[in-house]
C-alpha cells in the first residue's frame, strides 16, 4: 500500500496528537528509566531533553513523509548523532545505550497503538504508518551508534576506560570483582597518603568533556564518567581561565581515597543546588553549604511549601510576585530599602507585598523581621514553591 493511501486524515490527527502532547516525553524517559537502570543512572534533564528533540525530530520527518509519500534522503539526524556522542562522552555502555533507545522505541509505538485504536483507526491502516515510523527509527538508531563510537574513538586515547573503572572504585560502592594490575589508583597518580579535591560535573558535550579531562590532568587529577557525571579526584584545581566559564564544576576541600565515596556522595548533592540557583564555573560545597543541605531534604522541602503555602497558587501571577518579593527580601538581610532597589520597586510596594503575604500564609512582617531559623525555613519554602511548575495547583 503507498504511504499517501495510508496516511489518511485520521492518521494525520493522531501524529499530530502525538507531537503536541505535553507528557509524552516525561512518559517515554519515565519507561526507559524504570525498566532500564543503566538509563536511570544519567541525569533526568539530561535525558528528557535529547528524548524531546529526538521525537521532535521523528515527528516533523513524519509530517514531510505525508507531505511528499515517503521519507527523503536528506532528513538531518544530527540530534540523533549527538545524543549517541554524549552518552559516549558520560561513559554509558553501549548496552545501557541502546536498551534506552529501544525501550524509548517500543513505548512510543506502544502508546501510539493504543491511542490509534481509540481513535477507531483500522488496524491495518494503523500498521501501516506505524511501520513507516518504525523505519525512521531504525534510521535514526543507526546515526545514534555513529555518533557513540566515534566519539568513543576520540574520547578513548588515553586509558579512559582504566580512569573510569579505578574512580568507580574509589567514589561508588563497587563491589566488584578484584582489581586488575592496570587499575592501581598509584598509577594514576592516587595515593592512600594524598588528600585530593572531590570534583563532580554536568557537562555532556563530549567536547567540552574532553577540555575538562584534559584540564583537570594538567593539574594531576583524574577525571572520568562515573553514575552518568563527569568527576574525579585533583591534588590541585585549574585555574580559572583554563576552564570554560559556561561549565558548572563542583569541588569539595582536599580529603582522603578512604574519604572520596563520602565526598562525591555530598558533590552530586551539591551539584544539584548549584544548578537550582544557576551556577557556573568553579563552586566549593563549603560555599554551597546552605544550599546542598536544604537540597538533600527534597521532601521536607514539599512539606514546608505545602504547610506554609499552602494558600497560593503557581497558576496565579500575583501569588508569584508575592513569593519573588518575599525571597529577595530574605535574601538582603530583610532589609525594604535594599530589597527595593534590588526589585526596582517604591519601598511602599515592596512593603505591601509583603503585608498581603502574611495575610495569605502568616509570613512576618518587615516590622518584626524574622530569627534565624524562621528566616530558614521560610527562605526553603519559598524557594521550593517558587520552582513549581505554573501549571501546578496546590
Amino acid at each position: 500500500m503507498p504511504l499517501e493511501s495510508s496516511l489518511n486524515g485520521t492518521v494525520a490527527a493522531l501524529v499530530q496528537e502525538l507531537a503536541t502532547d505535553a507528557d509524552l516525553v516525561d512518559d517515554v524517559v519515565a519507561h526507559a528509566r524504570e525498566h532500564f537502570p543503566e538509563v536511570a543512572r544519567l541525569p533526568w534533564t539530561e535525558s528528557r531533553r535529547h528524548v524531546a528533540a529526538l521525537l521532535s525530530a521523528g515527528f516533523t520527518a513524519f509530517a514531510r513523509a505525508m507531505a511528499e509519500g515517503d521519507f527523503g534522503p536528506d532528513l538531518d539526524f544530527s540530534e540523533a548523532s549527538r545524543f549517541g556522542a554524549e552518552r559516549a562522552a558520560l561513559g554509558v555502555p553501549v548496552a545501557g545505550l541502546l536498551a534506552g533507545v529501544h525501550g524509548g522505541r517500543s513505548r512510543l509505538l506502544e502508546i501510539a497503538i493504543n491511542r490509534g485504536r481509540e481513535a477507531g483507526i483500522p488496524y491495518d491502516e494503523l500498521l501501516q504508518a506505524l511501520l513507516k515510523l518504525d523505519r525512521y527509527g531504525t534510521e535514526l538508531e543507526r546515526h545514534v551508534m555513529d555518533g557513540y563510537r566515534s566519539a568513543e574513538r576520540d574520547l578513548n586515547r588515553d586509558d579512559r576506560t582504566a580512569r573510569i573503572r579505578v574512580l568507580r572504585r574509589l567514589l561508588l560502592d563497587d563491589d566488584g570483582g578484584p582489581a586488575a594490575p592496570e587499575e592501581d589508583p598509584a598509577r594514576f597518580g592516587l595515593h592512600h597518603g594524598g588528600a585530593y579535591h572531590c570534583v563532580v560535573s554536568d557537562v555532556a558535550d563530549p567536547t567540552r568533556v574532553r577540555a575538562l579531562e584534559q584540564a583537570f590532568a594538567r593539574c594531576g587529577g583524574v577525571l572520568a564518567p562515573v553514575g552518568g557525571r563527569l568527576s574525579g579526584l585533583t591534588p590541585r584545581l585549574p585555574g580559572g581561565r583554563a576552564l570554560d566559564p559556561a561549565v558548572l564544576v563542583v569541588t569539595t576541600p582536599p580529603v582522603t581515597l578512604d574519604q572520596a565515596r563520602s565526598a562525591y556522595r555530598l558533590g552530586r548533592t551539591a551539584l544539584h543546588a548549584a544548578r537550582f540557583r544557576e551556577s557556573t564555573g568553579i563552586c566549593d560545597v563549603v560555599e554551597l553549604a546552605g544550599e546542598t543541605a536544604l537540597a538533600a531534604q527534597p521532601m521536607l522541602a514539599g512539606f514546608l511549601s505545602d504547610g506554609l503555602l499552602g494558600a497560593l497558587s503557581p497558576t496565579e501571577d500575583f501569588h508569584r510576585e508575592l513569593v519573588a518579593t518575599a525571597l529577595a527580601y530574605l535574601d538582603h538581610g530583610q532589609r525594604l530599602d535594599l530589597t527595593a532597589g534590588a526589585l526596582h520597586l517604591h519601598p511602599n510596594t515592596v512593603r505591601y507585598r509583603l503585608r498581603r503575604l502574611q495575610d495569605l500564609t502568616g509570613f512576618g512582617t518587615p516590622a518584626e523581621g524574622l530569627p534565624v531559623l524562621e528566616t530558614v525555613r521560610w527562605w526553603w519554602a519559598l524557594s521550593s514553591w517558587s520552582h513549581r511548575p505554573t501549571e501546578q495547583t496546590s
